[in-house]
Protein backbone atom coordinates (compact mmCIF):
# COMPACT_ATOMS: atom_id res chain seq x y z
CA UNK A 1 0.00 0.00 0.00
CA UNK A 2 1.67 3.39 -0.68
CA UNK A 3 1.62 6.05 1.89
CA UNK A 4 -0.57 9.21 1.35
CA UNK A 5 1.27 12.28 2.52
CA UNK A 6 -0.45 14.24 5.26
CA UNK A 7 -0.78 15.50 9.06
CA UNK A 8 -1.39 12.05 10.87
CA UNK A 9 -1.02 11.91 14.70
CA UNK A 10 -0.83 8.71 17.37
CA UNK A 11 -1.33 8.73 20.88
CA UNK A 12 1.63 6.28 22.12
CA UNK A 13 1.89 4.32 25.49
CA UNK A 14 5.44 3.82 25.91
CA UNK A 15 5.78 1.45 28.68
CA UNK A 16 8.05 -0.12 30.66
CA UNK A 17 7.34 -3.92 29.95
CA UNK A 18 4.81 -3.20 27.07
CA UNK A 19 4.27 -0.16 24.65
CA UNK A 20 0.51 0.46 22.63
CA UNK A 21 0.12 2.87 19.64
CA UNK A 22 -3.40 4.25 18.64
CA UNK A 23 -5.13 6.33 16.63
CA UNK A 24 -8.17 7.76 15.94
CA UNK A 25 -10.64 7.26 13.26
CA UNK A 26 -13.10 10.38 12.35
CA UNK A 27 -14.94 7.72 10.00
CA UNK A 28 -15.65 5.27 12.55
CA UNK A 29 -15.73 8.09 15.29
CA UNK A 30 -13.86 5.91 17.21
CA UNK A 31 -10.10 5.20 18.70
CA UNK A 32 -8.06 2.15 17.04
CA UNK A 33 -5.66 0.14 19.03
CA UNK A 34 -3.00 -0.18 15.68
CA UNK A 35 -1.60 -3.73 15.86
CA UNK A 36 2.09 -4.65 14.59
CA UNK A 37 3.53 -6.65 12.19
CA UNK A 38 2.39 -9.76 14.31
CA UNK A 39 -0.37 -8.92 14.34
CA UNK A 40 -0.72 -8.10 18.47
CA UNK A 41 -1.76 -4.91 19.78
CA UNK A 42 0.61 -4.61 22.39
CA UNK A 43 4.46 -4.64 21.67
CA UNK A 44 7.21 -5.63 24.59
CA UNK A 45 9.45 -2.63 24.87
CA UNK A 46 12.25 -5.05 24.21
CA UNK A 47 15.55 -4.46 21.84
CA UNK A 48 17.94 -7.55 20.87
CA UNK A 49 21.15 -7.40 19.00
CA UNK A 50 21.96 -11.44 17.56
CA UNK A 51 25.12 -10.47 16.44
CA UNK A 52 24.01 -9.30 12.79
CA UNK A 53 20.65 -7.38 13.50
CA UNK A 54 19.39 -5.46 15.83
CA UNK A 55 15.42 -6.76 16.59
CA UNK A 56 12.51 -5.24 18.37
CA UNK A 57 9.63 -5.93 20.18
CA UNK A 58 8.27 -9.78 19.86
CA UNK A 59 11.42 -10.53 17.38
CA UNK A 60 13.35 -9.47 20.31
CA UNK A 61 11.67 -11.27 23.43
CA UNK A 62 11.36 -14.38 21.73
CA UNK A 63 14.77 -15.25 21.56
CA UNK A 64 15.06 -13.63 24.86
CA UNK A 65 16.58 -17.02 26.60
CA UNK A 66 18.99 -18.24 24.27
CA UNK A 67 20.37 -14.37 24.38
CA UNK A 68 19.87 -12.94 27.67
CA UNK A 69 22.84 -10.83 27.63
CA UNK A 70 22.13 -8.58 24.42
CA UNK A 71 18.35 -8.70 25.41
CA UNK A 72 17.52 -5.24 26.82
CA UNK A 73 14.53 -4.47 28.73
CA UNK A 74 13.12 -2.41 30.98
CA UNK A 75 14.47 1.03 29.32
CA UNK A 76 12.26 3.24 30.88
CA UNK A 77 13.61 2.49 34.19
CA UNK A 78 17.11 4.07 32.86
CA UNK A 79 15.93 7.36 30.15
CA UNK A 80 16.93 9.93 32.18
CA UNK A 81 18.44 8.41 34.95
CA UNK A 82 22.09 8.54 36.25
CA UNK A 83 24.25 5.63 36.26
CA UNK A 84 25.03 5.91 40.11
CA UNK A 85 21.26 6.05 41.32
CA UNK A 86 20.82 3.63 43.95
CA UNK A 87 17.94 1.73 42.05
CA UNK A 88 19.48 2.12 38.82
CA UNK A 89 22.14 0.18 40.57
CA UNK A 90 19.64 -1.70 42.03
CA UNK A 91 18.41 -2.93 38.74
CA UNK A 92 21.67 -3.56 37.02
CA UNK A 93 22.33 -6.31 39.58
CA UNK A 94 19.31 -7.99 38.18
CA UNK A 95 19.59 -7.24 34.85
CA UNK A 96 21.69 -10.11 32.65
CA UNK A 97 22.47 -7.36 29.99
CA UNK A 98 25.35 -4.67 30.81
CA UNK A 99 25.15 -1.35 31.82
CA UNK A 100 28.44 0.85 32.05
CA UNK A 101 28.45 4.31 33.36
CA UNK A 102 29.12 7.02 30.61
CA UNK A 103 30.26 10.36 30.14
CA UNK A 104 28.48 12.71 33.08
CA UNK A 105 27.09 9.74 34.67
CA UNK A 106 25.10 8.78 32.04
CA UNK A 107 24.07 4.83 31.42
CA UNK A 108 25.13 3.19 28.63
CA UNK A 109 24.05 -0.14 27.32
CA UNK A 110 26.44 -2.20 25.59
CA UNK A 111 25.91 -5.13 23.47
CA UNK A 112 29.00 -7.77 22.99
CA UNK A 113 29.44 -10.61 20.77
CA UNK A 114 32.44 -11.96 20.12
CA UNK A 115 34.94 -9.46 19.10
CA UNK A 116 31.79 -7.15 18.02
CA UNK A 117 30.75 -4.57 20.34
CA UNK A 118 27.77 -2.45 20.01
CA UNK A 119 26.48 0.75 22.77
CA UNK A 120 23.45 2.87 22.88
CA UNK A 121 22.16 5.09 25.25
CA UNK A 122 18.25 4.66 27.14
CA UNK A 123 17.04 7.05 24.45
CA UNK A 124 18.27 5.65 21.63
CA UNK A 125 16.66 1.79 22.75
CA UNK A 126 13.44 3.80 24.04
CA UNK A 127 13.81 5.23 19.89
CA UNK A 128 13.93 1.84 18.30
CA UNK A 129 10.34 0.95 20.09
CA UNK A 130 8.62 4.07 19.31
CA UNK A 131 10.31 3.63 15.49
CA UNK A 132 8.81 0.06 15.31
CA UNK A 133 5.49 1.64 16.84
CA UNK A 134 5.25 3.91 14.20
CA UNK A 135 6.36 1.86 10.85
CA UNK A 136 2.75 -0.39 12.48
CA UNK A 137 1.07 2.26 12.73
CA UNK A 138 1.94 3.74 8.95
CA UNK A 139 1.77 0.20 7.52
CA UNK A 140 -2.12 -0.20 9.27
CA UNK A 141 -3.20 3.66 8.31
CA UNK A 142 -1.84 3.51 4.80
CA UNK A 143 -0.03 7.04 5.13
CA UNK A 144 3.17 8.92 6.75
CA UNK A 145 2.80 9.24 10.51
CA UNK A 146 3.82 12.67 11.67
CA UNK A 147 2.60 13.70 14.90
CA UNK A 148 2.49 11.76 18.13
CA UNK A 149 1.91 12.42 22.09
CA UNK A 150 3.64 10.43 24.66
CA UNK A 151 3.02 9.43 27.80
CA UNK A 152 5.19 9.50 30.81
CA UNK A 153 4.46 8.58 34.27
CA UNK A 154 3.47 11.65 36.79
CA UNK A 155 7.00 11.08 38.68
CA UNK A 156 9.00 11.41 35.52
CA UNK A 157 11.50 14.63 36.47
CA UNK A 158 12.34 17.21 33.79
CA UNK A 159 15.19 15.32 32.50
CA UNK A 160 13.66 11.85 32.20
CA UNK A 161 10.60 14.00 30.06
CA UNK A 162 13.50 15.75 27.69
CA UNK A 163 14.98 12.23 27.49
CA UNK A 164 11.39 10.56 26.24
CA UNK A 165 11.02 13.53 23.73
CA UNK A 166 14.45 13.05 22.35
CA UNK A 167 14.02 9.68 21.70
CA UNK A 168 10.71 10.42 19.92
CA UNK A 169 12.70 12.86 17.78
CA UNK A 170 15.18 10.03 16.72
CA UNK A 171 12.39 8.02 15.62
CA UNK A 172 11.17 10.58 13.21
CA UNK A 173 8.20 11.88 15.23
CA UNK A 174 7.11 15.50 15.75
CA UNK A 175 6.55 14.86 19.30
CA UNK A 176 3.47 17.39 20.00
CA UNK A 177 3.24 16.79 23.72
CA UNK A 178 4.31 14.45 26.66
CA UNK A 179 0.58 13.90 28.56
CA UNK A 180 1.13 12.06 31.88
CA UNK A 181 -0.57 8.60 31.93
CA UNK A 182 -3.28 9.20 34.17
CA UNK A 183 -4.80 11.82 32.17
CA UNK A 184 -4.72 9.79 29.08
CA UNK A 185 -6.29 6.98 31.43
CA UNK A 186 -9.14 9.97 32.93
CA UNK A 187 -9.43 10.60 28.97
CA UNK A 188 -10.34 7.40 28.42
CA UNK A 189 -12.38 7.06 31.15
CA UNK A 190 -14.23 10.11 30.61
CA UNK A 191 -15.42 8.75 26.96
CA UNK A 192 -16.90 5.86 28.32
CA UNK A 193 -20.67 5.57 27.69
CA UNK A 194 -21.59 4.90 30.88
CA UNK A 195 -19.24 7.55 33.06
CA UNK A 196 -20.62 9.78 30.74
CA UNK A 197 -24.14 8.66 31.06
CA UNK A 198 -23.85 8.92 35.39
CA UNK A 199 -21.63 11.99 35.95
CA UNK A 200 -23.07 14.04 38.53
CA UNK A 201 -22.18 18.05 39.14
CA UNK A 202 -18.68 17.01 39.98
CA UNK A 203 -17.15 13.67 40.31
CA UNK A 204 -13.29 12.60 42.39
CA UNK A 205 -12.13 9.61 40.61
CA UNK A 206 -9.19 7.84 41.72
CA UNK A 207 -6.75 6.20 38.87
CA UNK A 208 -5.10 2.78 40.02
CA UNK A 209 -2.22 2.23 37.53
CA UNK A 210 -0.17 -0.79 38.10
CA UNK A 211 1.93 -2.16 34.92
CA UNK A 212 4.90 -4.46 34.41
CA UNK A 213 7.54 -1.61 36.19
CA UNK A 214 5.29 0.78 37.49
CA UNK A 215 2.95 2.11 39.74
CA UNK A 216 0.87 5.39 39.73
CA UNK A 217 -2.08 6.63 41.29
CA UNK A 218 -3.60 9.92 40.37
CA UNK A 219 -6.95 11.63 42.40
CA UNK A 220 -8.54 13.30 39.46
CA UNK A 221 -11.61 16.11 40.07
CA UNK A 222 -14.02 15.43 36.81
CA UNK A 223 -16.80 18.58 36.40
CA UNK A 224 -19.99 17.65 34.64
CA UNK A 225 -18.78 20.00 31.80
CA UNK A 226 -15.62 17.93 31.70
CA UNK A 227 -12.72 19.77 33.36
CA UNK A 228 -10.26 17.67 34.94
CA UNK A 229 -8.21 19.21 37.83
CA UNK A 230 -5.23 17.01 39.23
CA UNK A 231 -5.52 16.81 42.98
CA UNK A 232 -2.95 14.29 44.14
CA UNK A 233 -0.66 11.61 42.33
CA UNK A 234 2.05 9.21 43.63
CA UNK A 235 3.19 6.46 43.48
CA UNK A 236 6.91 4.30 43.12
CA UNK A 237 8.69 4.09 39.87
CA UNK A 238 10.43 0.71 40.60
CA UNK A 239 7.17 -1.06 41.31
CA UNK A 240 5.50 -3.12 39.01
CA UNK A 241 4.22 -7.08 37.70
CA UNK A 242 8.10 -7.44 37.33
CA UNK A 243 9.37 -7.37 40.52
CA UNK A 244 5.98 -9.72 41.14
CA UNK A 245 8.05 -11.98 38.69
CA UNK A 246 11.22 -11.51 40.17
CA UNK A 247 10.11 -12.41 43.78
CA UNK A 248 8.68 -16.13 42.00
CA UNK A 249 12.20 -16.24 40.78
CA UNK A 250 14.16 -16.01 43.91
CA UNK A 251 11.49 -18.92 45.72
CA UNK A 252 11.88 -20.76 42.56
CA UNK A 253 15.93 -20.32 42.92
CA UNK A 254 15.60 -21.22 46.81
CA UNK A 255 13.77 -24.48 46.34
CA UNK A 256 16.19 -25.51 43.33
CA UNK A 257 18.86 -25.05 45.70
CA UNK A 258 17.05 -27.38 48.42
CA UNK A 259 16.57 -29.88 46.40
CA UNK A 260 19.62 -30.28 44.13
CA UNK A 261 22.15 -28.44 46.35
CA UNK A 262 22.81 -25.77 42.94
CA UNK A 263 22.68 -22.53 42.96
CA UNK A 264 21.18 -21.42 39.45
CA UNK A 265 21.25 -17.65 40.74
CA UNK A 266 24.55 -16.58 38.38
CA UNK A 267 23.52 -18.43 35.36
CA UNK A 268 22.04 -15.80 33.16
CA UNK A 269 19.82 -18.35 30.39
CA UNK A 270 18.63 -20.70 33.41
CA UNK A 271 17.35 -17.25 35.03
CA UNK A 272 15.74 -16.06 31.94
CA UNK A 273 14.01 -19.11 31.71
CA UNK A 274 12.97 -19.26 35.18
CA UNK A 275 11.53 -15.62 34.41
CA UNK A 276 9.84 -16.40 31.44
CA UNK A 277 7.90 -19.27 33.90
CA UNK A 278 7.10 -17.74 36.91
CA UNK A 279 5.51 -14.92 34.41
CA UNK A 280 3.51 -17.16 33.08
CA UNK A 281 2.20 -18.84 36.17
CA UNK A 282 1.61 -15.15 37.57
CA UNK A 283 -0.67 -14.53 34.53
CA UNK A 284 -2.21 -18.50 35.42
CA UNK A 285 -2.69 -17.63 39.07
CA UNK A 286 -5.30 -15.07 38.39
CA UNK A 287 -7.56 -17.27 37.00
CA UNK A 288 -6.97 -20.50 38.92
CA UNK A 289 -5.90 -20.92 42.56
CA UNK A 290 -2.80 -23.51 41.49
CA UNK A 291 -0.75 -23.50 38.61
CA UNK A 292 2.82 -25.57 37.87
CA UNK A 293 6.03 -23.59 37.03
CA UNK A 294 7.94 -25.78 34.61
CA UNK A 295 11.42 -25.76 33.48
CA UNK A 296 12.96 -28.48 31.01
CA UNK A 297 16.67 -28.16 31.61
CA UNK A 298 16.86 -25.26 34.12
CA UNK A 299 20.70 -26.02 34.71
CA UNK A 300 23.08 -28.92 33.93
CA UNK A 301 20.52 -30.51 32.34
CA UNK A 302 18.38 -31.06 35.66
CA UNK A 303 14.75 -30.32 34.76
CA UNK A 304 12.82 -28.02 37.51
CA UNK A 305 9.01 -28.50 38.32
CA UNK A 306 7.69 -26.62 41.40
CA UNK A 307 3.58 -26.30 42.29
CA UNK A 308 2.40 -23.02 43.47
CA UNK A 309 0.06 -21.57 44.69
CA UNK A 310 -2.40 -18.22 44.70
CA UNK A 311 -1.43 -17.95 48.31
CA UNK A 312 1.95 -18.43 48.05
CA UNK A 313 2.41 -15.59 45.25
CA UNK A 314 0.34 -13.53 47.36
CA UNK A 315 3.05 -14.00 50.48
CA UNK A 316 5.75 -13.69 48.31
CA UNK A 317 4.63 -10.02 47.48
CA UNK A 318 2.49 -9.37 50.74
CA UNK A 319 4.69 -6.63 51.01
CA UNK A 320 4.64 -4.86 47.42
CA UNK A 321 1.02 -4.83 47.24
CA UNK A 322 0.79 -3.53 50.78
CA UNK A 323 2.75 -0.68 49.38
CA UNK A 324 0.53 -0.09 46.69
CA UNK A 325 -2.42 0.60 49.41
CA UNK A 326 -0.67 2.84 51.52
CA UNK A 327 0.30 4.85 48.27
CA UNK A 328 -3.35 5.17 48.02
CA UNK A 329 -4.02 6.31 51.60
CA UNK A 330 -1.25 9.35 51.09
CA UNK A 331 -2.93 10.32 47.28
CA UNK A 332 -6.23 10.74 49.05
CA UNK A 333 -4.56 12.54 52.32
CA UNK A 334 -2.37 15.15 49.85
CA UNK A 335 -5.47 15.59 48.14
CA UNK A 336 -7.49 15.92 51.14
CA UNK A 337 -10.62 13.70 50.20
CA UNK A 338 -11.67 11.02 52.29
CA UNK A 339 -12.16 7.77 50.93
CA UNK A 340 -15.89 7.87 51.55
CA UNK A 341 -15.68 10.67 48.93
CA UNK A 342 -14.09 8.51 46.34
CA UNK A 343 -16.61 8.40 43.23
CA UNK A 344 -14.96 5.96 41.24
CA UNK A 345 -11.93 3.73 41.48
CA UNK A 346 -10.39 2.97 37.90
CA UNK A 347 -8.22 0.40 37.44
CA UNK A 348 -5.53 0.63 34.43
CA UNK A 349 -2.71 -1.52 33.67
CA UNK A 350 -1.97 -5.23 33.38
CA UNK A 351 -1.44 -5.95 36.72
CA UNK A 352 -4.23 -4.78 38.08
CA UNK A 353 -5.71 -8.39 37.05
CA UNK A 354 -4.41 -9.71 40.44
CA UNK A 355 -7.23 -11.09 42.07
CA UNK A 356 -5.27 -9.76 45.12
CA UNK A 357 -4.79 -6.12 44.09
CA UNK A 358 -8.24 -6.00 43.11
CA UNK A 359 -9.49 -7.30 46.20
CA UNK A 360 -7.23 -5.18 48.66
CA UNK A 361 -8.29 -1.95 46.49
CA UNK A 362 -11.99 -2.93 46.93
CA UNK A 363 -11.57 -3.65 50.54
CA UNK A 364 -9.84 -0.20 51.46
CA UNK A 365 -12.73 1.21 49.24
CA UNK A 366 -15.35 -0.44 51.69
CA UNK A 367 -16.15 -3.11 48.85
CA UNK A 368 -16.62 -0.43 46.58
CA UNK A 369 -17.06 -2.04 42.93
CA UNK A 370 -14.36 -0.90 40.68
CA UNK A 371 -14.00 0.60 37.52
CA UNK A 372 -13.35 -2.02 34.88
CA UNK A 373 -15.39 -0.84 31.93
CA UNK A 374 -12.01 0.65 29.58
CA UNK A 375 -9.12 -2.06 28.79
CA UNK A 376 -6.20 -2.02 31.61
CA UNK A 377 -3.65 -2.71 28.79
CA UNK A 378 -5.30 -0.25 25.73
CA UNK A 379 -6.55 2.64 28.31
CA UNK A 380 -3.69 4.99 28.00
CA UNK A 381 -2.95 4.69 24.21
CA UNK A 382 -6.11 5.41 23.96
CA UNK A 383 -6.61 8.68 25.99
CA UNK A 384 -3.13 9.83 24.17
CA UNK A 385 -4.80 8.80 20.04
CA UNK A 386 -8.12 11.15 21.19
CA UNK A 387 -5.69 13.84 22.42
CA UNK A 388 -3.39 13.91 20.01
CA UNK A 389 -5.80 14.03 16.95
CA UNK A 390 -7.82 17.34 18.94
CA UNK A 391 -3.91 18.75 19.33
CA UNK A 392 -3.29 18.25 15.64
CA UNK A 393 -5.83 19.69 14.46
CA UNK A 394 -7.31 16.32 12.42
CA UNK A 395 -9.43 16.07 14.90
CA UNK A 396 -13.89 16.64 13.48
CA UNK A 397 -15.77 19.23 15.20
CA UNK A 398 -17.57 16.76 16.83
CA UNK A 399 -14.57 15.10 18.22
CA UNK A 400 -13.50 18.44 19.43
CA UNK A 401 -16.69 19.31 21.48
CA UNK A 402 -16.66 16.04 23.07
CA UNK A 403 -12.89 16.60 24.30
CA UNK A 404 -13.62 20.44 25.02
CA UNK A 405 -16.46 18.96 27.36
CA UNK A 406 -14.22 16.31 28.92
CA UNK A 407 -10.92 18.17 29.72
CA UNK A 408 -9.48 21.61 30.33
CA UNK A 409 -6.37 21.94 28.33
CA UNK A 410 -4.29 24.27 30.78
CA UNK A 411 -5.29 21.44 33.56
CA UNK A 412 -4.69 18.40 31.27
CA UNK A 413 -0.90 19.61 30.80
CA UNK A 414 0.28 20.03 34.07
CA UNK A 415 3.87 19.28 34.59
CA UNK A 416 4.92 17.05 37.65
CA UNK A 417 8.72 17.47 39.06
CA UNK A 418 9.20 14.90 41.04
CA UNK A 419 12.17 13.50 42.12
CA UNK A 420 12.73 9.84 41.89
CA UNK A 421 13.10 8.45 45.73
Amino acid sequence: MSKSVGRTAVGIDLGTTNSCVAAWFDKHNRVEIIPNEQGNKITPSCVAWDGTNLLVGDAAINQMIRNPNNTVFDIRRLIGNNFSNERVQKDIESWPFKVIRWIGDNPMIVFEDKENIKSFTPEEISSMILKSLKKSAEAYLGRIVTDAVITVPVYFNDNQRKETMNAGKMAGFNVVRLINEPISAAIAYGLDKSAVKNRRKTKNVLIFDLGGGTFAVSLLNITNAGNITVKAVGGDDNLGGKDFDKEMVKYCVEEFKKKENKDVSENAKAMRKLNFSCEKAKKDLSSTTQTSIEVDSLYEGIDFSLKITRATFEELNRDYFKKCIEHVEKCLRDGNVQKKDVDDVVIVGGSTRIPKVQKMLMEFFDGKPLCKSINADEAVAYGAAVFASNMSGNASEKLKDLVHKLISMINCCVTFNFQNQ
